[in-house]
């Protein structure tokens, strides 16, 4: 009994310490690959206000995502969406505009459409596997994927 109570003891604080709250990310890494108008809407919804709220977003588009980064987008990544009519091309357009904003279609995006990066909008780059792997596991980037 005297050893279970010892034990208790020495578990007592660890079991009643506070986590430590961790420092809000720098980079809010988005990875965007679902096809879907809506889900590409409120990625960029929240990469924008993450943006506004002092994180830098960095967007890699993959598979049907990656059309929104082309000069001649699907009429799913232009038309506007409700509640506010804002296409997921437009807010990403605005989220380039923010300071550090990056966006970028995945390496192997314009290969598999055989295209080159005449056919994407002008500010729009093509991720290097190796920094977007450095990018994601930066200890201050938190990263969300849809």
């Amino acid at each position: 009994m005297k050893r279970l109570l010892t034990a208790a003891a020495l578990a007592a604080p660890v079991l009643t310490t506070a986590p430590a709250h961790a420092e809000a990310p720098e980079t809010l890494v988005t990875v965007l690959t679902a096809p879907e108008a809506q889900t590409q809407l409120m990625a960029m919804v929240l990469a924008m206000q993450a943006a506004q709220q002092g994180v830098t977003p960095h967007i890699m588009l993959c598979g049907p995502a990656g059309d929104l980064a082309l000069k001649d987008a699907p009429a799913s990544a232009t038309a506007g969406q409700p509640p506010k009519n804002m296409s997921p091309q437009g807010l990403m357009q605005m989220i380039m505009k923010q300071p550090g904003a990056k966006v970028e279609v995945c390496a192997i995006y314009l290969p598999g459409r055989g295209a080159d990066m005449s056919v994407l909008l002008d500010g729009v780059g093509v991720a290097k596997p190796g920094e977007m792997a450095a990018a994601i596991i930066d200890e201050n980037a938190r990263v969300i994927s849809y």
